[in-house]
């Protein structure tokens, strides 16, 4: 790697300070972000606020909103090229280039909360086989954005049973798209900045997304009606690091930064549940009809999309030399 390249990417800035024979290391880290400030962010947004103060400012990440270093699905390759320092992504953006970490993203996992899901994921994250996955990107995972249950807000007429979806184009990704199939419906890929626009021109007629998402991404505003227990599945989002830049770290400045992220989550978790204050208002205010499905039909979904898409999973992941059964039963382990 070019000299030059190389301390772009460890964040370094060397400051020599005349008359003495020491310098002054001051470290920024540029962190890719799409979309503006929200409950999904928070815990990037506290992580940043604490390095900081422990850093007494010395070492500072710089948030990045809006795709302003780079589009959302190319976060990734960003980090593993060092054009950035750290980076949120969602792994169903390319499920190929991360796929230990779609096991996260099978549908009807029955995660019952954001608590377990942070324990679900810090325990799939230290899995050698995804570690290695990650690594081969320069990325090293830190924490994870857990969210709860996606569910559909869609325009025109709203579904009255399971069975409507069948033949309806909707905004869904990795396990929730897979799911959605089973059902007859017809999953597009299409990214959270462009799903407001997907849905108000007819190229979607409903996106699945967390309640935070559909706030921040006006999906509300475009649709007239919202699934309350469908739920098929969620995506996994988590924030990495390039390793490269991450072992170059001071000691002081790597402590500052590993203490920080369980406050960070925490803070995460204590914002997000501030989004339903928010939600059902929200939907009231927009007239924005509620569909409750019934049981008999979600457990029929269920049938249809929770093991028999495991299984089918399962064997992808074991053709390409990955353990797919063993992270399934790491996954089934922490659930039971």
């Amino acid at each position: 790697m070019h000299a030059g390249r190389k301390l772009a990417v460890l964040g370094t800035a060397t400051v020599l300070t005349f008359g003495f024979a020491a310098e002054t290391i001051a470290l920024e880290w540029n962190v890719s972000l799409w979309g503006k400030r929200r409950a999904f962010t928070e815990h990037v947004e506290k992580l940043a606020e604490l390095v900081s103060e422990k850093t007494n400012g010395e070492f500072k990440l710089n948030l990045a909103y809006g795709e302003s270093l780079s589009k959302s699905r190319e976060n990734l390759d960003g980090i593993s090229i060092g054009a950035f320092e750290m980076a949120q992504f969602c792994a169903s953006y390319h499920a190929d280039k991360n796929p230990t970490l779609t096991v996260l993203e099978l549908p009807f996992l029955g995660v019952p909360d954001l608590e377990t899901q942070v324990e679900l994921d810090r325990a799939v994250y230290a899995h050698p086989a995804v570690e290695k996955d990650l690594a081969r990107w320069n990325a090293r995972l830190v924490m994870s954005s857990p969210m709860p249950q996606y569910n559909f807000v869609g325009k025109g007429d709203a579904p009255t049973q399971v069975s409507d979806f069948e033949g309806m184009r909707v905004r869904a990704l990795g396990g929730v798209g897979t799911a959605m199939e089973t059902i007859g419906a017809v999953p597009t890929t299409v990214t959270a900045s462009e799903t407001f626009q997907a849905i108000d021109s007819g190229t979607v007629r409903a996106a699945s997304f967390a309640p935070h998402a559909h706030l921040s991404f006006n999906t509300v505003e475009a649709g007239n009606w919202w699934t309350t227990n469908l739920n098929p599945g969620t995506v996994n989002c988590p924030v990495v690091v390039n390793i490269d830049a991450y072992n170059a770290l001071p000691d002081n400045f790597k402590e500052a930064f590993d203490s920080s992220v369980g406050p960070a989550i925490d803070h995460y978790l204590a914002t997000y549940e501030k989004v339903y204050d928010r939600w059902y208002p929200t939907l009231e205010e927009m007239n924005i009809e509620q569909v409750t499905f019934p049981k008999e039909q979600i457990d029929a979904f269920k049938a249809k999309a929770g093991q028999p898409l495991w299984d089918a999973w399962v064997a992808e992941m074991d053709a390409k030399g990955i353990p797919g059964k063993e992270l399934l039963e790491l996954v089934q382990s922490k659930l039971n």
